[in-house]
């Protein structure tokens, strides 16, 4: 149970308060949390049964890593309006069959970030809209080539690990 907040930084995207929380056993804390909007990523499938990877200049990461299409709710916005709207902004597609794969925290042990994952198949090529600060390559990989990026480590976003084993644990139910 929350007692007490402070928020302490207001940011464009992220802002973070400190909270006195009394947990399940009694006992209290001083807790930091890092408050996030959420976000949708998507794993988009073609006809010929690639995935969308995207390669992407991070900083955070000093290079560029492997991610599904993804990207944070905007104020009002559902999580599938979101997909939608970042499938066609940073792959260039539109889906006219989408499956939700579920839900995930991001890092739950300071962040309140919430992920929601889609699956999107019947796809339209149209034109990607890459927002200034993006670097992003388009690729579309055979499932096999991606589960080995996965295998071999050359994935180390947690969003696209996820989306990922959702997708290939999807499959397999339907075998």
């Amino acid at each position: 149970m929350q007692k007490n907040k402070k928020m302490e930084y207001e940011g464009r995207v992220i802002s973070v308060s400190v909270e006195d929380v009394e947990l399940p056993n009694g006992s209290t804390l001083v807790f930091e949390r890092v408050h996030h909007p959420g976000g949708s990523v998507i794993v988009a499938v073609d006809d010929q049964d690639r995935i969308c990877l995207l390669k992407q200049y991070r900083h955070i990461a000093n290079g560029w890593l492997w991610e599904l299409p993804a990207g944070k709710l905007d104020p009002g916005e559902s999580p599938d309006n979101t997909a939608r709207r970042e499938l066609l902004e940073e792959a260039g597609v539109e889906a006219s069959e989408w499956t939700d794969l579920g839900k995930a925290y991001s890092s739950p042990g300071i962040f309140d970030e919430v992920l929601h994952f889609y699956l999107a198949r019947g796809l339209r090529e149209r034109t990607p809209s890459f927002d200034a600060h993006e670097n992003i390559e388009i690729h579309w990989l055979p499932l096999e080539t991606v589960l080995a990026l996965l295998s071999e480590g050359d994935i180390v976003d947690g969003k696209t690990m996820i989306g990922i084993c959702r997708l290939r644990d999807r499959l397999q139910q339907n075998n």
